[in-house]
């Protein structure tokens, strides 16, 4: 446990922040499209990530300099016209008013899209394979302090993509969709716009 509870609670506060992926997952919990592969896309792609970086592959990014910058402008890019698309959705307006619409993207398309905003993220790199990974070595047990981290990011995702319906009612609202809207296309810009000027 002395591993364990750390590494849950550095994990849980990585991903607390509002982000592209945690924008996406909401938003298709609001929409109740493909809630579980969604969250279960996210959980592993997490889990697989933090593993590697606790098993020692935080170096990577010092091995090769260009990675960093390759995913850096390529999650830019993303993450922009991302954003633009949901700006239109919310000038438009009526696309996406019921929750569960039936014109709703395709599961593979939906998980790509996923994939996408997650691995062309520079920032998850950072957080799961480098900083998780390196402040994993100061405990005694790094696969309980992995164990910790993983179910921390299994646990918020679910919670996420599911207690969005809580959220129900006022979404029921066509105004509510639009200011979502311009809450995703605001963050997506702001890390892409951050990731193009670090």
């Amino acid at each position: 446990m002395a591993s364990f509870i750390p590494g849950f609670l550095l994990s849980l506060s990585l991903i607390l922040a509002i982000g592209a992926q945690n924008a996406f997952v909401l938003r298709q919990g609001l929409r109740r499209e493909h809630v579980f592969w969604v969250c279960l896309t996210c959980a592993v792609a997490d889990a697989v990530l933090i593993a590697a970086g606790v098993a020692g592959f935080g170096a990577l990014a010092e091995a090769l300099p260009w990675f960093e910058a390759a995913m850096r402008y390529c999650g830019a890019a993303f993450l922009l016209a991302y954003g633009t698309r949901a700006a239109m959705s919310a000038w438009r307006g009526g696309e996406v008013l019921e929750a569960a619409g039936e014109n709703g993207q395709s599961l593979k398309r939906t998980i790509l899209t996923l994939l996408a905003i997650t691995l062309l993220n520079p920032h998850v790199y950072l957080d799961t394979l480098v900083l998780v990974g390196s402040v994993s070595a100061q405990y005694p047990d790094r696969v309980a302090f992995a164990a910790g981290a993983i179910l921390a990011s299994v646990i918020f995702f679910f919670i996420l993509g599911y207690g969005a319906r809580l959220l129900q009612p006022i979404f029921a609202k066509p105004v509510s969709w639009r200011i979502l809207d311009v809450l995703i296309a605001v963050t997506m810009w702001t890390i892409g716009i951050a990731l193009l000027t670090q």
